[in-house]
């Protein structure tokens, strides 16, 4: 509130337009993914394949994120706006394969369906426990959280794509920034932890719908947790670092859980 109330300055030669728009196109993209990711139950909005339009809306704030960098006309956003983006080819393949087990084990590509698949079946975490360690560690890089805050190392490049945003236009990045935290980890929640789903029925349905709430809130904060706990235990890594990590263990790890995944449906089958 107090960013939003702050005065809202323009680069010399940046098109001011542009510069207020794209903050709210993250905005606009994340708020829209959370609205696929059951809470009470099953999406109103789910069909087959949202998890696909999902994970195409959570990449669109770091696309965002780097065009702002590049069209701020300050050298440390345009800096941290590339990082960004070379950050994203690193972190996003190993995060798709992580959040494809979950899917292939359920036999469909709708939040919502994988989600009632596990009531009857377990929780996900259990049969890809690799890829749910996979998807955590690219939700942080994602997000560019310590250790992957790299776009925006402070003692490096002052605050990367944002070094020039002021008021309103700071305050909705922070907030887009933060709701993708909340969605991200509600995503990997209803993925491998069931969100909402419960083992054993429960009556009347108010009451259901009740304990699954606190249920898909318990699985969400955990989330939370780990990933904060992450942030504080750990210092940041070089790009370098991270990109060797990326491609060498993160997405063989993530490989080898679809491998495990594919071989139990063969077994099963």
């Amino acid at each position: 509130m107090k960013l939003l109330s702050k005065e809202d300055i323009t680069p010399e030669g940046a098109d001011a337009r542009t510069l207020r728009a794209l903050p709210l196109l993250a905005f606009a993209a994340v708020a829209t993914a959370f609205l696929y990711v059951p809470v009470l139950g099953p999406s109103p909005l789910a069909f087959q394949g949202d998890l696909i339009v999902v994970l195409y809306l959570l990449t669109l704030p770091t696309i965002l994120i780097f065009l702002l960098g590049w069209l701020s006309r300050n050298v440390f956003a345009a800096i941290g706006g590339v990082r960004a983006a070379t950050q994203l080819f690193i972190y996003e393949v190993p995060f798709f394969l992580a959040l494809l087990a979950p899917a292939l084990a359920a036999g469909t590509w709708s939040i919502s369906e994988i989600v009632a698949w596990q009531s009857g079946h377990g929780m996900l975490v259990v049969l890809a426990p690799i890829g749910f360690v996979v998807a955590l560690i690219g939700l942080q890089a994602k997000l560019e959280r310590t250790p992957f805050d790299i776009p925006e190392a402070e003692t490096e490049i002052v605050a990367g794509p944002s070094t020039e945003l002021t008021g309103p236009k700071l305050a909705v990045l922070h907030l887009s920034m933060d709701m993708a935290l909340v969605t991200g980890s509600a995503l990997v929640a209803a993925l491998f932890l069931g969100g909402p789903a419960l083992p054993v029925g429960i009556a009347p349905a108010w009451l259901a719908a009740l304990v699954g709430f606190g249920a898909f809130l318990v699985k969400t904060l955990g989330i939370l947790a780990v990933l904060t706990a992450i942030r504080v235990g750990m210092g940041r890594v070089r790009i370098d670092q991270l990109n060797s990590f990326g491609w060498k263990y993160l997405a063989t790890a993530a490989f080898v859980q679809i491998l495990i995944v594919l071989a139990i449906i063969g077994v099963a089958a």
